[in-house]
This record gives C-alpha cells, sequence and structure tokens, in this order.
C-alpha cells in the first residue's frame, strides 16, 4: 500500500482503498463530524472518485433528510448549531462565501444590513444579504435569504474592507434600517473621528470613486472630525462648486453641511 500513496493520484487511492472497507454513507458522515457548526460546504469538499459522485451526493441528502445537516440551496449543506430553542441559521459570511473568495482570492466582502449593524448604526436583523463586488449580479435565492450586489468601484482587499463598509454606510445612509440620517451621521461621526490619520487618508482616496453626494459628506465629516486640510482639499477638487447634494441631516447634528452644499 504504501507503494501505491506514492503514486500522484494518492488521495484517489486512499478513497478507494477507504471505500472498500467503508461504505460511502460512513465516509461522508466522518468528515461531516470533523467540519465546524455553521461549515457551507458542498460534495466537492470530499476527495471523490468521479465515478463515486453520485454517491457522496445520495449519503448528503440522506443526512439532509435525517436532520443532521441542513440543505442551504441547491448542492449546498451546512451543520447547524443546536441549541435549546432549535437550529441556528449559518452566519451570512458562510451562507456567501462563495461570492466573498475564490481560490484564495478575495472578490467581494460583506456589507448592507450586517455591515451596518457590525458598525453600530442599525440593531435590525434582516434576511438579505449584501455583497460588495466589482462585478454586476443579479440578486440569488438561498433558503430563506436573498443575496444581492452592490457594484464597488474600487479594487476590493482585505485591507480596505473596513473603509469600504464605511463608505457603503455613507452612501446608503437614507436607507439604513431601525434608524433616522441624524443617528446614523451621529454614529457615523463617532467612527470617523476612531479612524487614524492613514486611515482618513485611505478613506478619501476610496471616497474617489463614489459619488459626488459621498464625497460631499465624507468632506462634511472629515471637516468636523478634524481632518488634514489636505484630504479636505481633495474633495472639494472632485466636486462641483455649485452642485448642491439633498441629505436630511440637521445643522445641529452636521454643523459644516453648508460647506460641504448638503441641503
Amino acid at each position: 500500500m504504501s507503494r501505491l500513496l506514492r503514486n500522484k493520484s494518492d488521495k484517489y487511492l486512499i478513497f478507494a482503498i477507504k471505500s472498500n472497507t467503508m461504505k460511502i454513507s460512513d465516509i461522508v458522515a466522518n468528515k461531516i463530524d470533523g467540519f465546524p457548526v455553521d461549515y457551507v460546504f458542498t460534495y466537492q469538499f470530499f476527495e471523490i472518485e468521479v465515478g463515486r459522485k453520485n454517491s457522496v451526493v445520495k449519503a448528503l441528502n440522506r443526512l439532509a433528510d435525517s436532520g443532521k445537516i441542513v440543505r442551504l440551496s441547491k448542492g449546498k449543506y451546512y451543520k447547524p448549531r443546536k441549541t435549546q430553542f432549535g437550529a441556528l441559521k449559518p452566519s451570512a459570511y458562510q451562507i456567501a462565501k462563495d461570492f466573498i473568495e475564490q481560490d484564495g482570492k478575495q472578490i467581494g466582502y460583506l456589507t448592507g444590513y450586517s455591515a451596518f449593524s457590525a458598525l453600530g448604526l442599525t440593531t435590525q436583523i434582516s434576511s438579505y444579504i449584501q455583497i460588495g463586488t466589482n462585478k454586476y449580479r443579479r440578486a440569488v435565492k438561498r433558503e430563506n435569504y436573498t443575496i444581492s450586489f452592490i457594484v464597488q468601484p474600487n479594487v476590493i482587499t482585505q485591507k480596505n474592507i473596513e473603509l469600504l463598509r464605511i463608505l457603503d454606510a455613507v452612501r446608503f445612509i437614507r436607507e439604513i434600517p431601525g434608524t433616522t440620517t441624524d443617528d446614523a451621521c451621529r454614529r457615523l461621526i463617532e467612527i470617523f473621528r476612531e479612524l487614524a490619520t492613514e486611515q482618513k487618508a485611505a478613506l478619501t482616496t476610496l471616497a474617489l470613486k463614489y459619488t459626488n453626494s459621498v464625497r460631499a459628506l465624507c468632506g462634511a465629516i472629515l471637516e468636523l472630525t478634524g481632518a488634514d486640510n489636505l484630504l479636505l482639499k481633495k474633495l472639494q477638487k472632485s466636486l462641483n462648486g455649485v452642485t448642491e447634494y439633498k441629505i436630511p441631516i440637521s445643522e445641529s447634528v452636521l454643523s459644516t453641511k453648508s460647506n460641504w452644499h448638503i441641503k
């Protein structure tokens, strides 16, 4: 056996040798036992011979029917986290991770309602999952969730995701559920104030690819929080000096708004 396992196809030989002594269903069940709860997977996570694919799919469907795993969508399953109140749903990241990372490369990021909640902008939980991505995609359904996509004009990297989420919150300030634009702006002012100098500089550069109204609101918040004049001039230069932006925020909350033609 040791000679055989040195072959280039050793992982399939291992599976073939095991399957001679164990049922496919037992191999699949044992593999799933090693997965963490909430982990979303497909039959492709199992090292199998092509001819065994149907057997693995059948085994997964039987486990789903028995309740050991849950079918999230066609071909996708997860191990439920069981509590005294019942089984919990997997995280938004797990549900949509194939739209976030591919082959170790960052292709998207969680934004929208889940990100706004993490930023302290809302406490509402939604069945909508929003993904920032560089390419337009149609919304898809997974179990009770709708995954929609927001086109992000900047290159997406692990390093800038936090700043992109903040800019998305500025962009959708009128649409954040369970709050008012004034309260959302108050929280954004706190978030901007907590940013380091280099983060404010990076955010300003990223903001240049957003709409004029986003740049204006970012400018007003940055000015209020004492950002460097060079950053403010960078944003002002990108704006039309006479265009007005209708964003319903009180002057008592954002005293610098008139400097950026926010009405």
